[in-house]
């Protein structure tokens, strides 16, 4: 069979270029966002499931004539690239999941590739957005994290999921609605499958969060509710959870959480430290993920004599204060460190998580708000934000407040290569920089940047 020609399924899977057509396609390189680029008659199709150099048959999941480039699945292998291994898990594995008849769950989308091979293709993105967006030739190792990944399965110490409308626990196929019920989450703690939510009708229910922390502390289970959920439905699900896992309620849309049984909360622990951690508020997910960064970040910081004893210090997006802590140790008494976090909740956390260290100053709200409010100039900065990244006005007024060095901690090489950009434009340069592969078979990957005032 030739490249790129259409495939013997093509008619009856609904005609040229519509969903569920056919067509076979040669596989090109990585792109950001977990998918490979091919082409047919001309047309992008964005492919997940694929690896580069692969000949593959493929199902159009979204696509139309008047589409810039078109999306697929790979259903059928035809020249095997030797990084291909056996999925670990059959509901995401797309060549089994359309030979059932639908689409894999999201997720585990590398889940085919070997770990070696995973990160060799991070990197690539890596640098790719670092050339595209930043202007800089820099090729990074993707670092495995822990005890070197092992087969990268049981890392994840929070999972969400979405209920079928049987009431069943279920996950989102990608960029779809349709919810495909699960029996397990390869990539969660052991504690997570223990729970074994999908044997409880969860009717009622739209969303479910699961955090275990890898200390081991107490499990919590937070259940989103339907408006319609009476509290004897609520009550008749707590009943059939077990008895040492703290549930509570909460609504995604304020941010409320509201207490079911045992706490609101789990106590984490990192870089000799414990935090409290409310409902949804944000923490790493991988179980290695917070001492690593840690590591990473204060070993950078402290490495170029930018963090010591009186010195003055931000931690910016600083959530329940995972940096904050370590932080707070290494200024000392005679430093200071300012910790702002958007989300009351979170920042309620980080208010009770360093009570006890006087050096330290919680503000509650929008960094650039708060930025622009103090004024203050800084030794060194810590900065965590969210995928979006930190921004232009962000970057401009951290450049203005004079920090000697500033430690860029991302999820998204995108965003952070944008950002990286803007410090380029201001005369600032990107000293150092490691990769760390902290959601393995999946597309993502942390980042944490070493960048100074070029002068």
């Amino acid at each position: 069979m030739t490249s790129n020609s259409i495939s013997p399924h093509t008619e009856h899977n609904g005609g040229h270029g519509s969903p569920g057509t056919e067509v076979v396609v040669d596989i090109g390189p990585i792109a950001h966002g977990g998918h490979f680029v091919a082409r047919h008659e001309g047309r992008v199709i964005f492919v997940r499931h694929g690896i580069p150099g692969e000949k593959v048959r493929v199902r159009l999941t979204d696509s139309g004539e008047s589409s810039r480039f078109w999306r697929a699945d790979v259903v059928e292998v035809l020249e095997a690239s030797p990084d291909r291994v056996p999925h670990f898990w059959k509901l995401a594995d797309s060549l089994a999941s359309w030979r059932h008849g639908g689409p894999p769950v999201g997720g585990a989308e590398l889940g085919h590739i070997s770990l070696r091979r995973q990160r060799a293709l991070k990197a690539e993105v890596l640098a790719e957005q670092l050339k595209r967006l930043a202007g800089l030739d820099l090729t990074t190792e993707v670092e495995p994290v822990g005890d070197h990944d092992g087969d990268g399965l049981g890392w994840r110490t929070r999972a969400s999921f979405a209920v079928s409308d049987k009431g069943r626990l279920g996950m989102h196929a990608h960029r779809s609605d349709v919810v495909i019920p699960v029996k397990e989450m390869p990539l969660a703690l052991p504690g997570i499958n223990e729970l074994k939510l999908w044997d409880i009708d969860l009717g009622g229910i739209a969303r479910v969060e699961v955090a275990v922390p890898a200390n081991g502390s107490r499990p919590l289970v937070l259940l989103a509710p339907e408006e319609s959920t009476s509290p004897k439905r609520l009550h008749s699900i707590l009943s059939q959870l077990p008895h040492e896992v703290s549930v509570a309620s909460f609504d995604p849309t304020k941010g409320e959480v509201l207490q079911l049984r045992g706490r609101t909360w789990v106590q984490e622990s990192a870089a000799g430290h414990e935090y409290r951690v409310t409902g949804e508020g944000f923490w790493q997910i991988h179980k290695d993920a917070p001492d690593t960064l840690v590591n990473a970040v204060t070993g950078y910081l402290a490495g170029g004599g930018y963090l010591q004893p009186g010195a003055v210090v931000a931690d910016l997006y600083a959530g329940a204060g995972l940096f904050t802590a370590p932080l707070a140790d290494a200024v000392g008494v005679t430093g200071s460190v300012l910790s702002v976090e958007g989300a009351p909740g979170t920042s309620r956390d980080a208010r009770k998580n360093l009570h006890g260290e006087a050096q330290v100053e919680i503000v509650q709200g929008r960094v650039e708000r708060v930025l622009h409010q103090r004024e203050r100039n800084f030794d060194s900065v810590v900065l965590d934000p969210p995928r979006a990244g930190a921004g232009k006005a962000v970057v401009k007024q951290l450049m203005a407040s004079g920090p000697r060095a500033i430690a860029y901690v991302s999820c998204d090489p995108a965003s952070f290569a944008r950002d990286l950009g803007y410090f380029h434009q201001g005369g600032w340069r990107l000293e150092s920089l490691r990769a760390f592969d902290l959601y393995p078979n999946t597309h993502h990957l942390e980042t944490v940047g070493l960048i100074v005032p070029a002068a």
